[in-house]
């Protein structure tokens, strides 16, 4: 078969902006290049009418109001505001939070930032499969407790968090519920209003939009979301997030949105049989293939596996001229430590060492597919005959 290489399996670092979403993007860098507050003109206004519907188009695809939608540079900044202004603007309600051990580092790296300002962190652990249990969300709630934060879908392993038993507990309790859902919008079906959910972190990079472009969901009403800024400069965004909009950015973030809404179901079930192929595949090439993360409640694109006594960077290297695949987040790429969710699984180091992770994604095919396997299976015979 003629396949070009390198096949991209890496869809949960990134995805490539997809052709309907750039050919929407396109007139906001030359034709409509207006400054969005700059409404003077017709430059400005026309900025401001597809900063608009982008928003709307966002809101709409999990089920809220447009001016709840806060545009910020990605998940990662919405993370900061959330854990960051919740915890400034509630201080005087309680100074303890509630996260899990798994999350993305642009949660736990802000949690350690408040546990330097004097603020009460509680991590609470995950099963072997990931999954956090509710019941210990409620049992760790107290009368100071001002937010809970808990992924939708995590990024290595792509178990997906209980998250409208949490939000129901949290709602209970009174208190606010954020969720991280960088690789779960888009994906799986999310509705803030259902699931309980104030505060909800979105980037459109991970949805074959642009990179350098989020959102935070903000609830405005029942409860009132209050959460103070940590971008000054202007009042923008309602003043929660000041600074000029990437109003191209914000175009092509809610034309992929709506793409991934419309093709979200018959997407996912490509991707649970492409998945389900290659660990099949795996299996019956090796001994002590095993998946990480939960067998059942995971992002369908995701395959998360440990191929035993082979290091994952041995093989990542050994095949980077034809595959693209990780041996975790993209953000932590650089550490040569074990991944912290593989060790919260109570995985050993050595298992953690020979995991890689698979991400697909809408532009794979059928046949990156098959020769996908060919060359893992191969790569991963070269190196126990080498070990």
């Amino acid at each position: 078969m003629s396949i070009n290489t390198p096949i991209y399996m890496d869809y949960h670092a990134t995805t490539p902006v997809d052709p309907r979403v750039l050919d929407e993007m396109l007139p906001y860098f030359n034709k409509d290049f207006g400054n969005a507050a700059s409404t003077d003109h017709i430059y400005g206004s026309h900025a401001l009418e597809a900063v608009g519907k982008g928003r709307k188009q966002i809101a709409s695809a999990i089920n809220a109001k447009p001016e709840e939608i806060i545009f910020t540079s990605g998940a990662t900044e919405s993370d900061n505001l959330a854990l960051l202004g919740v915890a400034e603007q509630n201080a005087d309600k309680g100074n303890h939070i509630i996260t899990c051990v798994t999350e993305h580092k642009a949660v736990l790296d802000s949690c350690k930032r408040l546990e330097k300002l004097g603020k009460s962190v509680t991590y609470l652990p995950v099963d072997k499969y990931g999954m956090v249990d509710p019941i210990a969300v409620e049992d760790a709630i107290t009368d100071k407790t001002i937010l809970i934060s808990i992924m939708a879908a995590n990024n290595e392993i792509g178990t997906i968090a209980p998250i409208s038993e949490i939000g129901k507990i949290a709602r209970e309790h009174g208190v606010l519920f954020h969720t991280d859902a960088a690789q779960a919008a888009g994906h799986i079906p999310i509705d803030v209003e259902a699931m309980n959910i104030d505060l909800m972190s979105i980037s459109a990079h991970k949805i074959y939009g642009p990179k350098g472009i989020g959102a935070i969901y903000v609830r405005r009403r029942n409860p009132k979301a209050k959460v103070a800024p940590i971008i000054f400069g202007g009042g923008h965004e309602r003043g929660l997030r000041s600074g000029t909009l990437n109003v191209p950015g914000i175009v092509g973030f809610g034309k992929a949105l709506e793409i991934a809404e419309k093709e979200m179901n018959e997407e996912n079930e490509q991707f649970r049989e492409w998945t389900t192929k290659m660990f099949n595949s795996f299996t019956q090439a090796f001994d002590g293939v095993e998946l990480n993360g939960h067998p059942d409640q995971r992002l369908p694109y995701n395959l998360n596996v440990s191929f035993k006594g082979i290091e994952s960077k041995a093989l990542i290297h050994l095949l980077q001229s034809d595959i693209a695949i990780s041996a975790g987040s993209a953000c932590t790429t650089a550490i040569v430590e074990p991944s912290h969710v593989l060790l919260a699984l109570g995985v050993s180091e050595e298992r953690a060492h020979s995991s890689v992770r698979f991400g697909l994604g809408r532009f794979n095919t059928d046949e990156e597919i098959e020769y996908a396997i060919k060359r893992v299976v191969g790569a991963v015979d070269r190196l126990k005959s080498l070990s």
